[in-house]
């Protein structure tokens, strides 16, 4: 049996939600899910993987079509298992190696902060999406650290993003778990033309 048939992720953790002011361009309340790992290797290591495009290609839920560790560059993001193909042209618009990375995937804000942890990292994630596919965001999240951490200890059991994540069991206990967790119903299956569907990463 691989690593990859052997993957179950563990409970939902590590996550919050808050509400924003104003509405985004949906005309829907802004939140932000913020997502926090500790893992086990160093910020220096976590960050290659947050900006290089052969990392990101191994647990990612887009592909880049160039390094995101550089303030004011221009990469284009291609949303990984999305129903049509979804590229978005990004601009970095802070890479602080490697503590901050920021810039925007799909309209949607990416804030990644990484803090010395002992001798790893604690990683958060802050992105807005909208409220009701919020646990989904936060599911496929999990899903894609666990990737990344099982990528950076050697170990790799390959990118699970969109339609495979969802498929798969664990996420559809995540998703519920991280619902129950954010006090929200769980949307319609499957969602009706969402862009944020997309981002069930």
């Amino acid at each position: 049996m691989t690593d990859r048939e052997q993957y179950a992720p563990g409970p939902a953790r590590g996550a919050r939600i808050q509400k924003d002011w104003g509405q985004n361009d949906n005309n829907e309340e802004k939140w932000t899910l913020i997502l926090v790992r500790e893992l086990r290797h160093s910020p220096e290591k976590v960050w290659q993987a947050l900006t290089d495009p052969a990392h990101l290609h191994e647990w990612a839920p887009f592909d880049a079509d160039g390094n995101l560790g550089t303030v004011g560059t221009t990469v284009k993001l291609t949303t990984v298992g999305a129903p049509t193909p979804h590229v978005t042209e990004t601009k970095v618009t802070r890479a602080d190696a490697p503590e901050v990375l920021e810039y925007n995937w799909g309209g949607f804000d990416m804030r990644w902060e990484l803090e010395v942890l002992g001798s790893g990292t604690r990683m958060t994630l802050w992105t807005n999406i909208g409220r009701r596919y919020i646990a989904m965001g936060a599911a496929g999240w999990h899903i894609c650290f666990d990737v990344l951490d099982h990528l950076l200890s050697g170990t790799p059991i390959g990118r699970m993003v969109g339609p495979e994540a969802i498929k798969f069991g664990g996420w559809q206990r995540l998703h519920a778990e991280y619902a129950k967790q954010f006090g929200i119903e769980t949307p319609n299956w499957p969602p009706q033309g969402s862009g944020d569907m997309n981002r069930g990463v």
